[in-house]
């Protein structure tokens, strides 16, 4: 990869996050490894939705009695990758161990702010982890973070208001079940969903774009392929979309995770989400009047009678290249999405990567505390195991972008226009391809547009 140097400066925001602790200067990433001795103190960052990492953190530290950890909440996965450019564009001020989105890991690898886990024999839990984070966290065939969480898309639904406009959601088989369902969702004074195409749309987008088959964009070493229209997976999403902002089907003035955003859950006038297993938790706290209202059920399928799934975000932890204590940062992201420490985050909320947690009978038990908890929120359903049988299904391959958090925000700079009615989604997209490959090209990438 050529160009590093400028590839990494130009996703760097001016903003920085005042008061990380500095764990030095880079560190030989090829050096011998010497785990089992592994001692003193490590910095870590990254967020905690599910506030569980005081927990986590003083339970890893009675296991490894000769390590202490150094937690900073860094509030976002984008303040995250934020904090960590501007540290690698530095040359210090790093943690020893951070955590990232999914998609982001590649870019970071890329730029090689980031340890190839294959010294520490990482690729060896390839058949430990659900096959949609595991293979987002692949660069060259060589993995750089162990995932923590999964997200496989799923539908949920508010079932008082289905009710009310006479929609059986557990007859919603395709997408196009999906959309004569939104219009019956409408004549009662909700919408079936929302969607602004703003910078918190992305993930959405990706995954519903990775569920429909198509690949947006594909990467070759220093080689890139955009192709946002012209491709059957992103025509059929496309299409599909223009009509929901068409027809007046979507809410196109609420943005994902705004204020509005809680209060349309909460009320009632967004009826469904199509989003990660990673919700209950969320939809919990931020719509606490719907309790016992919601429900969640597999994906639509673009052909009837397919079980075709996708990944939505999901969170991974990764050594950075400065990192003065690698052998140790090692333990605790092993402990974290391998070890005991996942089921610690299991139990607190997340939804696991790790196959043997999906598939443990503690997890799918409905008298366990957490999941009567979640189940009664969700009308008595057994939440898990519809989740788990989520993370199961078969996923297509679907690469990100190695500057993906440019991506994103240049997702909402670009897509947002047609959700507003300026252009189409398809003129929307096909200026973003363009946007796209100037900011790749700009990176020293060889970019070509379909």
């Amino acid at each position: 990869m050529h160009n590093t140097k400028r590839a990494l400066a130009a996703v760097i925001a001016s903003a920085s996050l005042v008061g990380f602790a500095a764990c030095g200067n880079s560190s030989n990433s090829t050096q011998a490894t010497d785990v089992s001795n592994a001692k003193g103190t490590i910095v870590v960052w990254g967020w905690d939705s599910g506030n569980s990492m005081s927990r986590i953190v003083k339970a890893f530290e009675k296991a490894n009695p000769d390590i202490t950890v150094k937690f900073t909440n860094t509030g976002t996965a984008n303040d995250t990758s934020t904090a960590l450019s501007n540290a690698i564009a530095a040359g210090n001020g790093a943690p020893d161990a951070v955590m990232l989105e999914g998609p982001t890991v590649t870019q970071f690898a890329v730029t090689d702010g980031l340890i190839d886990l294959g010294k520490y024999d990482a690729a060896s839990f390839k058949d430990d982890f659900a096959a949609g984070p595991w293979n987002k966290l692949q660069y060259n065939g060589k993995p750089y973070a162990l995932p923590i969480d999964s997200g496989p898309e799923m539908f949920f639904y508010n079932k008082s208001i289905f009710d009310k406009a006479g929609v059986d959601a557990t007859k919603i088989a395709t997408w196009d079940d999906y959309l004569a369902a939104a219009k019956k969702i409408r004549t009662v004074g909700s919408y079936m969903t929302n969607g602004s195409g703003g910078t918190n749309d992305y993930q959405p987008f990706t995954a519903q774009a990775w569920q429909a088959g198509a690949q947006p964009w594909k990467v070759d070493g220093d080689k890139i392929t955009i192709n946002m229209t012209k491709g059957e997976g992103m025509k059929k999403y496309i299409d599909f979309q223009q009509q929901l902002i068409d027809q007046d089907l979507i809410d196109t003035k609420v943005a994902n995770w705004s204020d509005d955003w809680n209060r349309g859950l909460n009320d009632g006038t967004i009826a469904s989400l199509t989003i990660g297993a990673w919700m209950p938790i969320n939809l919990m706290s931020g719509a606490p009047d719907q309790a016992g209202n919601w429900r969640v059920q597999q994906l639509p399928q673009w052909k009837k009678g397919d079980k075709v799934s996708a990944e939505d975000g999901g969170s991974a932890w990764s050594i950075t290249k400065q990192s003065k204590n690698p052998d140790a940062a090692w333990k605790w992201i092993e402990y974290l999405s391998h070890g005991s420490g996942a089921q610690i985050m299991a139990d607190t909320g997340t939804f696991p990567a790790l196959k043997k947690i999906q598939n443990s009978a503690a997890f799918t038990d409905p008298t366990t505390e957490a999941n009567k908890k979640t189940n009664a929120y969700f009308g008595g359903q057994e939440v898990n195991k519809i989740l788990v049988e989520a993370a199961q299904r078969p996923v297509t391959k679907f690469a990100y972008l190695p500057y993906n958090p440019y991506a994103q925000n240049a997702y909402g700079d670009e897509i947002s226009k047609a959700y507003t009615k300026q252009v189409t989604l398809e003129k929307a997209m096909e200026n973003y391809a363009q946007n796209l490959a100037k900011h790749g090209e700009d990176q020293g990438y060889s970019v070509d547009v379909k």
